[in-house]
């Protein structure tokens, strides 16, 4: 079965920039370049939250792992987090000198990297919402920048061309892939964390091993790639282009399985739901779709990486072996012999405290918006008792 439509947004004004699931996928965000950040819920017939707060276009949006915050990136040069349901509350980060075209948090929802057009990648912390370090060595625009799902490492993808790779604790640039022909426009881990994927204005797809540091996948295209995102079983790669449609890559297979056209004008944005049956992607044509994935469904069982052939590029017939970056296996591992009840309580014992986590995030927001406001009240405060001193003033001369 191919996939299929699900649903359709209208709301935004202008271009969409940027989309994503939250967790349970009962939201999905966008941004635009209406300067406007959308929640729509995913239950039909439900509303959708229009945040204003930013004063230029909005470039990119994620949900936090946990799903209670919403961080966006703006030309405005800021960062803003967000509380997804209450109305139009955000509290603003400010560092960049330039427009901000990137935002991303660690997987265990604690930091928040960022990438502008200033050159620099900055690194933040969400809870304290501080800005902690800068890592500076693009020479241009920078596009993208992800954490590694282990978080010790952020991959940045640059107009200089350059795919950069660096390392989190010593702040050093590892790598630098120096392979496509043009700006690079997104780039992301392999949920493995062994490999990455970039797309160019240069029509292509790379994937890199991240461990060798070497190209294992080159796909050419006839258009743009403005955006990409991997499945969860990291065995697919969807992409949107500037052709308006979404390709969607088998990995393993190191071929093109589908091409989607639903988009009039260029696809910008394209994100898988955090379980994979769904994405969402967002074009010029102001327009939010949701797609189904209709995939093999045998993909839940992917179990450990297993060694396979893939080819790099058809076109020069080199085949490349790809060791556990991208893994493939259906059938069960002897490891279910785990009680069902022992699962059962690992399971509800995650969901307690990734639930604590969401409501650290929320108060933490909450705290910071309360504390915003209050500074907000002792000013104007100071400002009466200044005025009434100065009548006073006025009234004994």
């Amino acid at each position: 079965e191919d996939p299929s439509l699900e649903r359709h947004f209208k709301g935004h004004r202008d271009a969409v920039t940027s989309v994503d699931f939250s967790r349970a996928k009962k939201q999905l965000a966008s941004g635009s370049m209406d300067s406007c950040l959308m929640i729509w819920s995913m239950k039909p017939q439900m509303r959708a939250y229009r945040f204003l707060g930013h004063k230029d276009a909005v470039l990119c949006v994620q949900f936090s792992p946990s799903g209670h915050l919403v961080a966006s990136g703006s030309r405005d040069k800021t960062v803003r987090l967000w509380i997804p349901s209450v109305k139009g509350e955000s509290t603003v980060f400010k560092a960049h000198t330039g427009t901000v075209r990137s935002v991303h948090f660690s997987s265990d929802g604690q930091s928040l990297v960022t990438a502008s057009d200033d050159k620099t990648i900055k690194v933040w912390t969400v809870h304290r919402q501080k800005f902690l370090f800068s890592l500076s060595q693009h020479i241009n625009w920078v596009r993208c920048a992800r954490f590694s799902p282990d978080g010790r490492l952020i991959v940045s993808s640059s107009d200089d061309k350059t795919v950069k790779l660096w390392d989190k604790t010593s702040r050093e640039c590892i790598h630098s892939f120096c392979e496509h022909g043009g700006f690079v426009n997104h780039v992301d881990f392999h949920p493995s964390g062994n490999c990455i994927a970039a797309g160019s204005t240069d029509s292509t797809v790379k994937l890199w091993d991240v461990r060798m540091n070497r190209l294992l996948q080159h796909y050419q295209g006839n258009s743009v790639v403005n955006s990409l995102s991997f499945h969860p079983s990291g065995n697919y790669l969807v992409t949107a282009s500037s052709d308006s449609t979404l390709k969607i890559l088998d990995l393993l297979e190191g071929r093109l399985l589908y091409t989607l056209h639903g988009h009039q004008g260029p696809a910008t944005c394209v994100a898988f739901s955090r379980d994979g049956d769904l994405f969402a992607s967002g074009g010029s044509d102001e327009q939010v779709m949701v797609w189904k994935t209709n995939f093999d469904a045998d993909y839940g069982e992917v179990v450990k990486p297993q060694k396979y052939c893939s080819s790099v590029d058809e076109t020069h017939g080199t085949g490349s072996e790809m060791d556990g970056g991208i893994h493939h296996k259906k059938t069960k591992t002897q490891d279910s012999v785990r009680t069902h009840e022992q699962q059962e309580e690992e399971n509800s014992l995650a969901n307690t405290l990734e639930h604590i986590m969401g409501q650290l995030d929320v108060l933490t927001q909450t705290v910071s918006i309360l504390e915003q406001r209050l500074t907000l009240t002792e000013d104007k405060l100071k400002e009466c008792l200044e005025t009434q001193q100065k009548i006073i003033q006025n009234r004994t001369n």
